[in-house]
């Protein structure tokens, strides 16, 4: 998780700082042969050379972005959970628990809907 220490550092409010660590150490652990990344300032995880799943802090919330597909796939139960949501990412409020289930589903979409992917987005 080294990768992801410069980012973590960064993040001012001690709780938010921890939640998002929190997250990203669960990804990593369910997930090991994911590769943790930053890019664009923005940590996500990566399989194969393809984006799986990504998260950015916000003053009220940590996004996670599964992209559109993974969007449209779980939108009713991103809803369900409570989440606010655009096209691209929903929203987990900092005071707000973490629908893990949700997470572990969309990665695991990601992984199988993705398999043959050879770029890192999908077109």
């Amino acid at each position: 998780m080294e990768v992801f220490e410069k980012y973590l550092t960064g993040i001012d409010h001690p709780d938010h700082r921890e939640r998002t660590e929190e997250i990203l150490t669960w990804v990593a652990d369910k997930f090991p042969h994911l590769e943790p990344q930053i890019k664009w300032n923005t940590p996500m995880f990566s399989d194969h050379g393809t984006f799986i799943i990504g998260f950015s802090t916000a003053k009220h919330h940590l996004s996670v972005s599964p992209e559109e597909a993974g969007m449209a796939r779980f939108a009713d139960d991103i809803s369900e959970a409570g989440y606010s949501a655009t096209k691209g990412l929903f929203r987990i409020p900092w005071k707000k628990p973490v629908n893990y289930e949700l997470l572990e589903k969309m990665i695991e979409f990601n992984m199988q809907d993705k398999a043959g992917y050879t770029d890192f987005w999908r077109k």
